[in-house]
């Protein structure tokens, strides 16, 4: 049985988030049913990480596995045209043959997410949904410069949604950058994992130290604090993008 290692970019608005649910379009069910709909398979596709709704991405990796062998070409073709006939804002870049011990979410080495926030007076009228509108000025190097705070090990229970399932908050963050390119301020981020609303926790956070209203001691305190509310307000989904996915031996 083959087993398929697909990168992935979506646009999230339409979306109730990744994972198949019982009610609401998502990610998942959009990509296994149009699997499905050229090979006429029931398959179970495992994604690399969770987004939620309006949430976007452009490099989430999938893997399945089908009876029949198909090649890459022929799966990547495939499946993006059932995709375009159901009208579902996904699209299926890259597509190679993998062995069975490739893992899309177990195999991750490390996670690349960026969020964007559009600093400027005017609404975005191309940007809709495409990321955070916010027309107070912004110090992008205060933020930068808090955001350092954060990175390296830590209990990240500040940072995290009430509703979070992972067993432990603790998280070693290997970058977290804000830039800034005209009216976008950038913020990377890279770990091996997120806990749920984490980087969202992050901006949100972040913005208010580009505000003037939070120093990087405060962003420490909070940290230390262990204490949701004395996260900065969680910044909307449209703002957020899962990037990129690195593997051993990429």
């Amino acid at each position: 049985m083959p087993r398929y290692r697909l990168t992935v970019e979506y646009e999230g608005t339409k979306f109730v988030g990744w994972q198949r649910q019982a009610t609401g379009r998502s990610v998942q069910s959009a990509l296994e049913e149009a699997v499905a709909g050229f090979s006429g398979e029931t398959v179970s596709i495992r994604g690399a990480g969770r987004t939620d709704s309006g949430v976007h991405a452009r490099g989430q990796v999938v893997h399945l596995d089908l009876e029949k062998p198909w090649s890459p070409f022929t799966l990547l073709n495939a499946v993006n045209a059932h995709l375009r006939l159901a009208r579902d804002a996904v699209s299926v870049v890259d597509v190679v043959e993998t062995d069975q011990n490739f893992d899309a979410r177990f195999s991750a080495l490390r996670r690349h997410y960026l969020y964007r926030i559009i600093n400027r007076r005017a609404h975005p009228a191309l940007d809709w949904n495409r990321g955070w509108w916010v027309p107070k000025p912004l110090d992008h190097a205060a933020m930068h410069a808090a955001a350092q705070v954060l990175v390296g090990k830590h209990d990240f229970t500040t940072f995290r949604s009430v509703q979070c399932q992972a067993k432990s908050p603790v998280r070693t963050l290997d970058r977290l950058d804000v830039t800034r390119v005209e009216d976008v301020i950038e913020i990377r981020a890279t770990a091996q994992s997120f806990l749920h609303n984490q980087i969202r926790s992050f901006a949100g956070t972040l913005k208010l130290a580009g505000e003037g209203k939070m120093s990087p001691e405060d962003v420490r305190a909070a940290l230390e604090a262990r204490d949701r509310r004395a996260c900065g307000p969680v910044a909307p989904p449209e703002g957020l993008y899962f990037m990129k996915v690195e593997y051993p031996g990429d």
